[in-house]
């Protein structure tokens, strides 16, 4: 197996993966435009095809007001793509017989046995019902747990997150034990199972995982993840001894800079370790998870993270019924299309190309973060794609939707 340059140093000629060099160029084209215009702060853009790094694109500036350029070492805020690390950490737990998929979560986690089900009502005074079945380990996988955002604003329910300040944080000082106790404490959605909704799964996945584990997450992540893959630059926040200067600054609409409560969260290791963000990583880092989710989990190194038969589980799609997230999500906030597109266990594959509107393989997976940071691995064409910038929120450009057409129709 070829293992892929993940010091983001290009080795090979797109030509011999199949792939034109010239047309590859029309990506950064198009970012760069972005930039130009005042829209984009600055972006690093990689492309693999059967494992071997063949386009490595970078423009304007991860530090706007200091002039500070994107490098190959810039640190990057990826939130929601810590989810696909913490699902990964979860079902290698799986493999050793920790846990079934359908086990109660409140056998490890017992404050979830009381939990209720919003009915009707204002976020003050919720009207709840009791649970028809028990949140299940697949519930917080798939995102069907009836658990929500406060960030949201489209539900009586997110409103109660609010109340008990969880929106784009969590109450200062509150530890993994704490915060998913909170949680546990407001109604649901839905009833588990028979909805999608984006929201803490995978927070209280990760503390799952603590408890089954019975070590904080930053160290399972290291044990099970980062040490079998070398990921020496990814961490929850900066560490003491990185540079803070590495770290990209943080832009909303018309790269205006992030207030500080956002700007400098990433700043040092927080109190709430979450399964679902946090996580601070360089690309060519994350490029070596991308990758040995390409290769079915292995390694170049050969050491297994996962067996084949698992990732690939993972990667199909687990909605009710077999919906995709137009019809078996709330349109609400997410990180990716609804429409075509269905959710497996921690990531997101598109089921139907015409549907999803956009050229990509069937199968095609992987998920973004809320400062517009995105990966896939198109399993048709051996192929990955990451892409890191420091936008918040996601929503703000569509330059997700350029990344597949663009890189698509760059191969011959």
């Amino acid at each position: 197996m070829t293992a892929v340059q993940t010091d983001l140093t290009v080795t090979t000629d797109p030509a011999e993966v199949g792939l034109d060099a010239a047309r590859l160029q029309r990506l950064d084209h198009r970012l760069d435009r972005y930039v130009d215009e005042g829209r984009l702060p600055g972006y690093l853009v990689t492309v693999a095809r059967h494992g071997r790094l063949v386009h490595v694109g970078t423009g304007g500036l991860r530090d706007v007001e200091a002039g500070r350029p994107v490098t190959a070492d810039t640190r990057w805020r990826i939130y929601s793509m810590t989810k696909p690390v913490t699902s990964v950490a979860a079902m290698s737990l799986y493999e050793e017989g920790a846990f079934e998929l359908t086990d109660p979560v409140s056998r490890w986690l017992p404050e979830f046995a009381e939990t209720r089900v919003w009915t009707a009502g204002p976020a003050q005074q919720p009207v709840t019902a009791p649970l028809m079945e028990p949140i299940r380990v697949w519930h917080l996988l798939t995102h069907t747990s009836g658990l929500t955002y406060g960030f949201h604003h489209a539900h009586p329910v997110d409103g109660a997150y609010r109340l008990r300040g969880h929106e784009w944080g969590t109450p200062p000082g509150a530890d993994s034990a704490e915060v998913v106790r909170q949680f546990a404490e407001l109604p649901l959605l839905f009833q588990p199972g028979t909805e999608w909704n984006y929201g803490v799964s995978t927070d209280v996945l990760g503390r799952l995982v603590e408890v089954i584990a019975g070590m904080p997450l930053d160290e399972v992540f290291a044990e099970r993840v980062f040490g079998p893959l070398g990921m020496t630059q990814t961490s929850f926040g900066l560490r003491p001894e990185d540079d803070p200067d590495s770290l990209a600054q943080l832009y909303g609409p018309g790269v205006t800079p992030m207030p500080a409560p956002f700007a400098q969260a990433a700043l040092r290791k927080p109190t709430f370790l979450a399964g679902g963000a946090g996580l601070v990583s360089t690309a060519g880092d994350y490029l070596r998870f991308v990758e040995m989710l390409r290769a079915g989990g292995v390694t170049p190194s050969g050491e297994r993270v996962l067996g084949p038969r698992t990732v690939a589980h993972m990667v199909r799609n687990h909605l009710p019924s077999g919906l995709d997230l137009e019809s078996a999500g709330r349109p609400l906030y997410a990180e990716t299309p609804l429409r075509g597109v269905g959710f497996g266990l921690g990531f997101s594959m598109v089921l139907d190309p015409v549907r999803y509107g956009g050229v990509a393989s069937v199968g095609t997976y992987g998920w973004g973060g809320a400062a517009s940071t995105e990966f896939y691995v198109d399993p048709v064409e051996d192929l990955t794609v990451s892409f890191y910038t420091q936008l918040l929120p996601s929503s703000t450009l569509p330059v997700r939707n350029h990344l597949r057409p663009l890189v698509q129709q760059a191969l011959l």
